[in-house]
This record gives structure tokens, C-alpha cells and sequence, in this order.
């Protein structure tokens, strides 16, 4: 399937790239980030699992065991905090 995927602050920074389509055969949130961390270089070391990233599906928050489909739009963010 293919999904639009969307990054965010510190990881559009590392990444170099703020959105991207991408052809998956992950079924899940969680599955779609480890395919994206074994790609290697910007995509492991930003989406690492131990760091701290936020998801959205459809640009509502959700837990990574959100199920994709076709043509979803999947966003990456760090935390955000304020002050």
C-alpha cells in the first residue's frame, strides 16, 4: 500500500525531507516506523526506538498500533514542550 508520510521539527531537520510517499507493507503505525528505521542513516537514528516521537494517523494522535490504509497520511513529530 502506499502512505504519505509527514516529518516534523527536529526529524524534517535530520531526515531532510518534511513529507514523502511511500510504498509499505506495514499494517500498523509501529510496523511503518521499524520499516522506516531499517531504511538506516537519518530514519534510525531520528526514529530510534528509546527516542521520544509522537505519532498522528489522518492528523488525529494515536497509539503505533494503529492500523494503516491506503493512502493515510502518517505524521513524525518529537515531543513539544513549551514554556
Amino acid at each position: 500500500m502506499r502512505v504519505n508520510v509527514r516529518y516534523f521539527a527536529s526529524i524534517r531537520e535530520a531526515i531532510g525531507v518534511s513529507a514523502e510517499a511511500r510504498d509499505t507493507h506495514a499494517l500498523t503505525l509501529a510496523a511503518l516506523r521499524d520499516e522506516l528505521i531499517a531504511s538506516g542513516g537519518a530514519y534510525a537514528e531520528s526514529l530510534a526506538r528509546g527516542h521520544a516521537v509522537r505519532v498522528a494517523l489522518n492528523q488525529l494522535m494515536c497509539d503505533e498500533a494503529a492500523a494503516l490504509e491506503e493512502g493515510a497520511e502518517v505524521a513524525f513529530f518529537p515531543p513539544v514542550t513549551g514554556g
